[in-house]
Order: structure tokens, then C-alpha cells, then sequence
């Protein structure tokens, strides 16, 4: 059986290539075809891709039947045909592998807000092939809705980075920069902001204790503290106080807002504290700096001039 198909294998390898090269021109025809269809982008590119799939899958279908009687065996048949398949359908079978692992690992699910190949938004379905997000930030502030819905390919999941604002602690650690003037009352500054935040989220840090509690038995994760803190440091325009302070996911914006007003209505009533703001001033160390560091000591009831 050897010594018969050996002289056959010439003849089927060159009607292999004749194959190959017939596809390979149907599939060139056909996409002049779709050039000359009038219409949007759109129609163009699903004829295209419906040309590729069908050229392909016809070529392993003549391919297989050319060299049938050499493998003796319906399943290599079938088998090649599956890989051909794999090969022209790749998107989709990453796309299914994608849903597979969606469906075993749950990296997120319905509701969820994450983060994946620089697309963020709150998940709204999940199916065999896509998932859809309705978008978050973008050009809104504070991650909120900008209304767009996309549609992002199941594949991304085993490709690209994702983060998941829902899952874990489900908590975000916010800070909100707040800078003051060198000759404000910095401390008492200080002060103003660590009540306010603490008078903001009362209950915010228990509630995230639990969740931090209920998230360590799946993660190693690990907080020294959990309520807010101030931290404190020198700009080249003043004293810049940074809050620090737990948030929701989607309560960032809101948790600003009641924060921003409140330290504004609370500064206002302190007139040794101000905001610093981009400005210009000359500076006279002789006349307003410290004595030992060259300045000249103000006389009594004077202004040091």
C-alpha cells in the first residue's frame, strides 16, 4: 500500500496547490466584489471577513478530500478541518476561551466596575463572545457616566490587564490636595481637615473594617488604619495638607463635594488661614526674614521698614 501511494503523492501535492491557488483567487474575486458594493464601511467589512471564513473553511474541505485516502481516517480529516477553523476563526475562538474563563474564574460580574485595556465602566451584560460596559470617565470628571456603551471582546479578559474597583475590599483609599498659604495657621489647618473628614464618614471605616475582614480570607491584604489621616507637606506655593480617606467606588464625586464645601465653609471663618492660589510676590529677607538669618529686627509697634 506504501509502494501505490507514493506516485500518487506528486500528483495530489500539485492538486493541492491548484487548490490552494483557486481559493486563494475566489477569495481575491470576491473582495473586489465587495470593494464595488455601495453602502457603509460596515457591509464592506462583514462581507469581507463572511469571504475569509467561507474561502477558508471551503479550502481544508477540498484539501481533505484530496488527501482523504492518504490519512485513512475520518478523524485527521475532521481534525485538520477543526484547526483550518481555529485558524480563520481565531477571534472567536479567543472570544469563547474568554467567556470559558469568565464563566470558571468570575474576575467580575454583572454590576461590576473595572478597568481593561483603557476602557473603564460598570458592566451591564455578559455573552459568548462580548461583554458591554457603559463607559466611566473619559472626558467626565470623578468617574462618572459618559453615557457610551461598548462592546469589548471576551478575548481581552486573557490579554490585558483588568481591574475590578467592585471585587476585594471594595473600597478606594481618595485623597483630596488642599494647600494654604506659608503664613496661614497650618496646624489649625490641619486640624479643620481631620474633622471634617472624620465628621464626613462616620460610619464609612467600620463598614470598610468588615469588608477588609471578609476580603482577607481570600486575599493578603492588610491595613494599619482605616480611618481618615492628613498628611502634611511643603510646595513650592505654600503648605499642601492632603486628606486621605476612604470612598465607594461610586461615591468618590459625592464624598468630594461634601468635603470641598465643608472646608470652605470652615476656612471662611478662620482669618488667619488662606487658600494659596498661583500668585506673585517680592520677597526682602534684610526686612522680612529672621534676625539671625540676616534680616533687621522690627522696632517695637513697627513694621521692620
Amino acid at each position: 500500500m506504501v509502494e501505490d501511494a507514493a506516485p500518487e503523492s506528486p500528483s495530489r501535492l500539485l492538486l493541492s496547490v491548484l487548490v490552494v491557488l483557486s481559493i486563494w483567487l475566489l477569495r481575491r474575486l470576491l473582495f473586489a466584489a465587495a470593494e464595488r458594493l455601495e453602502g457603509d464601511a460596515a457591509a464592506r467589512y462583514r462581507w469581507r471577513k463572511l469571504s475569509t471564513y467561507a474561502t477558508t473553511l471551503l479550502a481544508m474541505v477540498m484539501l481533505g478530500l484530496v488527501w482523504f485516502e492518504r490519512f485513512q481516517s475520518i478523524t485527521t480529516f475532521l481534525g485538520l478541518v477543526s484547526a483550518g477553523l481555529a485558524i480563520a476563526l481565531k477571534d472567536l475562538v479567543v472570544g469563547f476561551a474568554g467567556w470559558i474563563f469568565l464563566l470558571v474564574r468570575k474576575p467580575f460580574d454583572l454590576g461590576d466596575r473595572i478597568e481593561l485595556g483603557g476602557l473603564r465602566g460598570d458592566v451591564i451584560d455578559i455573552r459568548l463572545f462580548k461583554f458591554t460596559l457603559m463607559e466611566v470617565g473619559n472626558w467626565v470628571a470623578a468617574d462618572q457616566s459618559t453615557g457610551r456603551v461598548i462592546h469589548v471582546p471576551n478575548g481581552k479578559v486573557l490579554t490585558d490587564v483588568l481591574f475590578n474597583y467592585s471585587r476585594g475590599f471594595q473600597y478606594l483609599w481618595h485623597e483630596i490636595p488642599v494647600l494654604v498659604t506659608f503664613e496661614s495657621n497650618w496646624k489649625k489647618a490641619k486640624k479643620i481637615l481631620s474633622e471634617i473628614a472624620e465628621e464626613i464618614q462616620p460610619e464609612l471605616s467600620d463598614e470598610a473594617a468588615a469588608a477588609l475582614k471578609r476580603a482577607s480570607s481570600r486575599y493578603m491584604l492588610y491595613y494599619n488604619r482605616l480611618t481618615p489621616i492628613v498628611y502634611t507637606s511643603i510646595e513650592d506655593s505654600g503648605v499642601l495638607l492632603t486628606i486621605r480617606h476612604l470612598s465607594p467606588p461610586r461615591g468618590r464625586r459625592t464624598l468630594t463635594e461634601s468635603i470641598s464645601e465643608a472646608i470652605l465653609e470652615r476656612f471662611a471663618e478662620h482669618d488667619d488661614i488662606d487658600l494659596a492660589y498661583p500668585t506673585q510676590r517680592f520677597y526682602d529677607n534684610r526686612r522680612e526674614g529672621k534676625s539671625r538669618a540676616g534680616g533687621v529686627p522690627a522696632e517695637p509697634g513697627g513694621n521692620g521698614c
